[in-house]
């Protein structure tokens, strides 16, 4: 089975591709709905002893979160020690799942994959980028997003440029949606005789 990893700035269509890809019959893992289930169970205690206050009716206010970590980047690794085994943990029980279920290609939704590293946890990456007006543009129309807000998200994100250079494959997701799904349906046509290392380094360690 052939892992890959979908990523993207914000505002570039991850959530679409990830959706045509679904609809494609190919399974998808989503790193960041994760995140929100851990952020409702699994990563509450853990969140509330090192962050107090930041929980509310056992739930994590991810806006209190947020201005906890904003700008500092020691409480921000501290947060990442918590989230980021639960989240990897996830991810190999679903690519186990998916290799069982006889998947020939799993996909692992990730938005910061090459800024955390996890680009080393797959066998080929595939980045989703749009000009910058057209990010803008979509990112803007969010609720609640100001200049200042947008600026920011995307100071913490590298530049299109790079992840456009690190990726293996690159799609334009700043044209229309049937172009992007012709490129996506291309692209998965042609992955899927491809065999990776993920998961035989996965049987390796546990065998």
């Amino acid at each position: 089975m052939l892992v890959i990893g979908l990523t993207g700035g914000m505002g570039m269509g991850k959530s679409t591709a990830a959706a045509h890809l679904r609809r494609r019959g190919v399974p998808v893992f989503d790193a960041d709905a994760y995140v929100h289930r851990l952020y409702e169970g699994a990563a509450v205690p853990a969140i509330e002893a090192a962050f107090p206050g930041t929980v509310r009716e056992g739930r994590v206010d991810r806006a209190l979160l947020g201005k906890e970590v904003a700008g500092k980047p020691e409480r921000l690794k501290a947060l990442e020690a918590i989230v980021h085994p639960l989240v990897v943990a996830a991810e190999i029980d679903f690519l186990r799942e998916q290799e069982k279920a006889g998947a020939r290609l799993a996909v692992l939704e990730i938005p910061l994959l090459f800024e955390t590293q996890a680009h080393e946890r797959v066998d080929v990456t595939i980045a989703l980028s749009a000009p910058e007006t057209v990010q803008r543009k979509r990112v803007m129309s969010r609720p609640g997003m100001t200049p200042e807000k947008f600026e920011g998200l995307r100071g913490r994100q590298l530049s299109d440029a790079k992840r456009r250079a690190q990726a293996d494959y690159v799609v334009d997701s700043g044209t229309t949606l049937e172009k992007m799904y012709a490129q996506l349906d291309h692209l998965i046509e042609s992955l899927q005789t491809r065999d990776g290392e993920v998961m035989e380094r996965l049987h390796h360690r546990h065998s």
